[in-house]
């Protein structure tokens, strides 16, 4: 093994380990209920029960949005990290290729932070809309949906955005990232930045639609948050993740349209 296979190793398990650290602490968090008074097991067995009393609703206040929105960014972080790491590896691994005498984890940190902030900025949008939608009655205190035609909205919505021309082109920059890499390079922390903040756009192009239906099934229903991040991981990196994703689609147009018509 020569010198820069020995150190591109080392990199990918020093950047492995800490991107590992931050996926398991945002499940515990996420798990432990991200502040809302119950875990999330509980949550899901009420909420599965239709027992929407048992969690008052919070009075929209500064305190209660920041609690929203730490719990809703870090249960993005737990649901996108894992299938972001692997570009986050290639980022690390070409930066090192670049530079092999400059450490590469200054970078890598703040490419990885860029995803953050970008899925900061749509879990403000989720927040507004989770206000929005309990002060009309269209979710339950479980934050979720109380009305047919919401849930079904939702289904139809995302079933028809997998089939877009924008859906597919965030997916192809998700699922091959060397040419984002390479062709959109920029230099210094702030390029990684900057860099992290469009990858991860398009990481949020690919599924935000998706993430919406956690208002339809639950925002703390832990099927629905395991299933939604199982179905991002093999969507973004299995061979056939394309394939997946039309069907899927087909599936949440047919169960939408069901809602609608019985």
């Amino acid at each position: 093994m020569t010198s820069i296979e020995a150190i591109l190793k080392r990199d990918r398990c020093i950047v492995s380990v800490a991107l590992a650290l931050v996926i398991v602490l945002t499940w515990a968090y996420t798990l432990a209920g991200a502040g809302m008074g119950m875990n999330a097991f509980e949550m899901t067995r009420h909420s599965l029960m239709n027992m929407d009393g048992v969690m008052p609703v919070g009075e929209w206040d500064l305190a209660y949005v920041v609690l929203m929105l730490a719990m809703w960014w870090i249960m993005m972080i737990a649901m996108m990290l894992p299938s972001a790491a692997p570009t986050i590896l290639l980022a690390s691994a070409l930066n090192r290729k670049s530079n092999a005498e400059k450490s590469p984890y200054g970078a890598t940190g703040f490419f990885t932070a860029g995803y953050l902030i970008a899925w900061f900025f749509f879990s403000g949008i989720a927040v507004a809309a989770q206000w929005g939608l309990q002060e009309t009655g269209h979710i339950s205190s479980m934050l979720r949906s109380t009305s047919s035609n919401l849930t079904a909205g939702l289904l139809i919505i995302a079933g028809l955005w997998q089939f877009t021309p924008a859906k597919n082109a965030c997916l192809r920059h998700c699922r091959t990232p060397v040419e984002f890499l390479t062709r959109r390079r920029r230099t210094g922390n702030d390029g990684a930045v900057i860099m992290g903040m469009e990858h991860g756009a398009y990481c949020l192009g690919c599924c935000w639609f998706l993430m919406a239906l956690l208002f339809a099934g639950g925002v703390m229903n832990l099927y629905w948050i395991v299933g939604l991040a199982i179905y991002v991981f093999m969507e973004k990196l299995l061979p056939f993740g394309e394939r997946i994703g039309k069907m899927t689609g087909a599936v949440l147009l047919a169960w939408g349209m069901s809602i609608l018509v019985f």
